[in-house]
């Protein structure tokens, strides 16, 4: 019985003195408040649970959701949803629970409100919910990299994602007309190019009739109109009907005809 009661508390005390590491996680152990540089990762990690400690954070991909307004560079103020994708780099998570804390995503989203105030204030409302938007969350990324760094290297930013822009009503509607607009004009230029095509061939045709009759009736000689006055009578001889004709010579005249 003894045996057993030693044999139970032996196990409690050595679970108590060791952290199971999960695949996606990294431990880190703390010695009376100082962290080790040493990054323990899918394992049994033991430790003097009277003066240490292993604090484990995942090193997945994380996302931050916020729901801010943004400011905007005409003084507007544009509502959205952000996603802040990030990661802790596994080597360097000692560096961030040293210099951070275990809190560090709230330092995170402190710098993504500073940094996304000084950059959507240098572009229009409407630029967040154009093709500008990708330009304006690399820019967002970026500063926000520089403004980490300064406080802990460590976090890699994977993306910051500005989703479901609401612009100001007024504005919203201004662009929807404009858009409109855009469309109506558009479609109105390919008509008028339709149209000056269509103007372009008929002036076309034009010009190549008025050049072939003018070659006609250049190339209608005395020589050849003689010519074909004689191929025509040639062919009223040939033929079996009878016929009245008065010419002065030159030219045949079929005045009467019997079938």
């Amino acid at each position: 019985m003894k045996t057993n009661f030693f044999l139970l508390i032996g196990v409690l005390v050595l679970c108590s003195n060791c952290a199971v590491i999960k695949p996606g996680e990294a431990g880190v152990k703390q010695t009376l408040g100082k962290f080790s540089n040493e990054v323990s990762t899918q394992g049994t990690v033991f430790y003097n649970p009277f003066i240490s400690k292993v604090i484990k954070e995942s090193t997945q991909t994380k996302n931050i959701k916020l729901i801010l307004t943004l400011p905007s560079k005409e003084g507007l103020s544009v509502n959205s949803e952000i996603s802040i994708l990030y990661r802790l780099v596994q080597n360097k998570i000692p560096s961030v629970l040293e210099n951070l804390g275990q809190g560090y995503e709230s330092i995170i989203t402190s710098v993504f409100r500073s940094a996304s105030s000084d950059v959507c204030a240098q572009f229009y409302a409407k630029d967040m919910h154009s093709g500008m938007r990708a330009k304006i969350e690399e820019e967002i990324k970026n500063k926000m990299e520089i403004n980490l760094k300064k406080q802990a290297d460590g976090i890699e930013l994977i993306a910051v994602l500005m989703k479901r822009i609401q612009l100001p009503k007024g504005l919203a509607n201004s662009i929807e007309r404009k858009l409109q607009a855009e469309q109506d004009a558009m479609r109105m230029e390919f008509v008028l190019q339709q149209a000056t095509l269509e103007a372009e061939r008929k002036v076309i045709n034009a010009k190549g009739e008025r050049d072939a009759q003018k070659i006609l009736s250049e190339g209608l000689t005395q020589e050849i109109i003689k010519i074909r006055s004689i191929e025509a009578f040639n062919k009223l001889a040939e033929s079996t009907n009878s016929k009245i004709i008065i010419t002065d010579g030159k030219t045949p005249l079929l005045i009467n005809s019997d079938e």
